[in-house]
């Protein structure tokens, strides 16, 4: 019998549901490993490197400890470093922008196209200088950047091209995907994303021979053989554990992909039928892009965003939000000299944006209750508002 709308909890996440539908294949894989003791690197860690190259269509793929070292190693190799600057998006998570600081060099910020909250192409070439060492593109939420022409500016100017691509594995851009679109991708296999391991772990693909093997020195101090050192790297080895969990859930990233997929088209038809959420924004996806819905994210005036969030945890409905406070106004980032409105279409997504229940296990039922829920919130907004009105009147 299925659970009265009343007494339903929908989490933002619920990892518990994947893991039961894999449990004895998981518990076989980790078993394996301590079994064999092999712990750092190895056999488990070569073999997913080779598969997740092989999903994403490249030509190498290096592990390391994280998706924030897998952003760091490719601008190391890359000699990106003091002097040096790499235009990025101000609207994304911390590491895409700590990776460039970490270098020495300058993240310098163009805003997102309000669509697809991606970097805006048309600004980019604005923003290079003669210090211009990269372009580091994110494929937010789950929907890739327009690298056609990214790719195009970074030719015409002698550019290299990191894929931000931690929350888009399996994503695709003209039947391309993401991990191959550029001269190196950073992949995060953290818990929440659609590939997530059981702690931190990463990986850098590439189809440049000579950059995998210095990014792959790179991540073990730059120690080739051992205990000979080229160079200054630092300890970012990926763990075989964690290389043994992901290696059983590539093998059904594709069917989770589809799922959802389902899931984002549900909510797409629900919020449609309600005449009380027309005033919400939906996630618009290209026809030239396959989106793979790492989240779900909505748009809602910003007078209303957080009372809404707030309303709907008191109907043990989770939200987040992603990202509250753009790259450009961290405090870390003051002496960028940056202020309130440079980049006024990150901050309106900062400012309007919520991020549903989004997994490949989310039922119709919650979804609804999710979708109902915010129905009923706004009409009941609207009915006090009009109140109001007739008050003022």
């Amino acid at each position: 019998m299925s659970l009265s709308i009343e007494s339903l909890s929908v989490p933002a996440l619920d990892l518990k549901a994947q893991y039961q539908t894999i449990r004895d294949e998981i518990d076989r894989a980790v078993r394996d490993v301590i079994e064999s003791q092999y712990f750092i690197l190895g056999p488990e860690v070569s073999n997913l490197e080779a598969e997740v190259a092989q999903y994403c269509e490249s030509e190498h793929g290096i592990g390391c400890a994280s998706g924030s070292d897998a952003l760091l190693l490719p601008l190391m190799a890359l000699e990106v470093g003091p002097g040096d600057e790499v235009v990025t998006t101000p609207y994304s998570f911390f590491a895409t922008a700590g990776a460039i600081w970490r270098t020495g060099a300058k993240p310098v910020f163009v805003d997102i196209d309000p669509e697809s909250y991606n970097i805006d192409p048309a600004l980019i070439e604005a923003a290079i200088t003669p210090r211009t060492k990269a372009i580091i593109p994110v494929h937010l939420y789950g929907q890739t950047a327009d690298m056609d022409t990214i790719n195009a500016i970074a030719k015409k100017h002698g550019l290299a091209v990191v894929e931000d691509a931690a929350q888009a594995i399996g994503a695709s851009y003209k039947g391309r995907r993401t991990g191959g679109l550029g001269t190196a991708a950073a992949f995060s296999f953290y818990p929440s994303k659609n590939l997530g391991g059981f702690g931190d772990a990463g990986m850098v693909t590439t189809d440049d021979p000579e950059l995998a093997k210095r990014i792959a020195r790179l991540r073990v101090h730059g120690m080739e053989p051992k205990y000979h050192h080229h160079e200054v790297g630092f300890n970012s080895r990926l763990d075989a554990l964690q290389a043994a969990v992901l290696r059983v859930k590539l093998r059904h990233l594709d069917a989770w992909t589809e799922a959802r997929r389902t899931v984002a088209g549900r909510y797409q038809n629900l919020f449609e039928g309600q005449k009380s959420t027309r005033e919400i924004g939906l996630p618009t996806e290209s026809t030239d892009r396959f989106h793979v819905y790492n989240q779900f994210v909505i748009r809602v005036p910003s007078a209303v965003r957080d009372s809404l969030r707030e309303q709907l945890a008191a109907r043990r409905i989770g939200t987040e939000i992603y990202y509250p406070v753009p790259l450009h106004l961290q405090t870390c980032f003051a002496a960028l000299g940056h202020t309130p409105g440079d980049f006024p279409h990150s901050e309106a997504a900062a400012n309007e944006t919520l991020a549903l229940p989004m997994y490949p296990e989310l039922a119709e039922e919650a979804q609804r209750h999710v979708v109902e829920s915010i129905g009923q919130i706004f009409e009941e907004r609207a009915k006090s508002s009009k109140k109001g009105s007739g008050r003022a009147a």
